[in-house]
């Protein structure tokens, strides 16, 4: 069979992890469609000073594409280098400062992105979900000593790191403006993975814009949902992997997914399993247990998911589908 093609729904470290398998599996053609709602560290300088919409999961997902070729991997390490000191420079990821600075010489982000990917021979193409920068706000509970008060979190890193339960988030602006080649990417797609990442802050935000959802449910992809590990320290604490669904069907009701791939240890007992398979067929899904962690040198697990492995599952669930 021909090698599918690819659209990666995410951001962070899951993406990019998902855009390795995608490139393990010998996809015919990737895009990278990208969350813009980082407000921390460099990115969140860099979109309060400059205006712009934060470069640093966009560059995450450059640097898991640069090129095989010698340059591929020092284009990797170089997008990712972040500078040390104490001056204004300090904790600046370079890569984060050459969108910057491509965006502002071009006047336009997707153009400054295009060029990062020709320079570093890119196995793909970078597409943020939306043409603004977007700004998370969440219902948190557990901050009051009255457990049933709801408080409002505002921003990323405060949803990420909040030490209550997150019980809804919302995009601000609530109808932000669309990346119409996110939407081709998933129109033109035989496979479209969402996630793994952080759920409230990665995975999620795209299944809050109207648009995206819509083409989720008309492409004709296979659309995949490939599930965390294990809870998030603050945003998903305590979650088991039932809520993580529920979670994305409360956000998403319309949302038709096809596939949630789990990792094949997280519910051992078939009543887990049983329950799982309600939620997941809640949203029209089946879910299917893989091997798909990362083992250390010694064969220990690690909380990440192995390209080779997920590349192989999601080929296999394809082919079987």
């Amino acid at each position: 069979m021909n090698q599918p093609s690819f659209a990666c729904l995410g951001g962070g470290h899951g993406l990019y992890q998902t855009l390795l398998a995608a490139r393990e599996a010998g996809a015919r053609s990737i895009d990278a469609v990208v969350t813009v709602a980082d407000d921390g560290g460099s990115s969140g300088r860099l979109r309060r000073e400059l205006g712009i919409i934060p470069p640093g999961d966009l560059r995450m997902a450059l640097s898991a594409l640069c090129g095989d070729a010698a340059d591929g991997a020092l284009w990797r390490e170089t997008l990712q280098h972040r500078f040390g000191g104490n001056g204004a420079m300090a904790g600046h990821a370079l890569g984060n400062l050459l969108i910057a600075a491509l965006t502002e010489e071009l006047g336009d982000v997707q153009d400054a992105l295009d060029v990062v990917s020709r320079w570093t021979g890119s196995a793909g193409r970078v597409l943020p979900v939306c043409t603004e920068p977007l700004e998370i706000e969440a219902e948190v509970a557990g901050l009051d000593d009255d457990p049933r008060v709801l408080r409002t979190v505002r921003g990323q890193v405060a949803v990420a790191t909040t030490p209550g339960t997150v019980r809804r988030v919302r995009l601000l602006p609530d109808s932000p403006r669309v990346n119409p080649r996110a939407i081709d990417a998933i129109l033109g797609a035989d496979i479209v993975t969402i996630g793994p990442g952080s759920w409230f802050s990665s995975v999620i935000p795209h299944l809050l814009v109207p648009e995206i959802v819509a083409a989720l449910n008309e492409t004709e992809a296979m659309v995949v949902v490939v599930l965390n590990l294990s809870p998030e320290a603050g945003e998903t604490q305590g979650f088991t992997t039932e809520r993580h669904i529920h979670m994305l069907s409360q956000h998403a009701p319309a949302v038709k997914v096809d596939r949630f791939i789990a990792e094949q240890e997280l519910s051992p007992t078939e009543g887990e399993r049983r329950h799982l398979r309600r939620a997941a067929f809640g949203v029209g899904g089946q879910i299917e247990y893989r091997d798909v962690r990362l083992a250390d040198s010694r064969g220990l697990p690690l909380n990440s998911h192995d390209p080779e492995k997920l590349a192989a599952a999601l080929i296999e669930v394809y082919r079987g589908r």
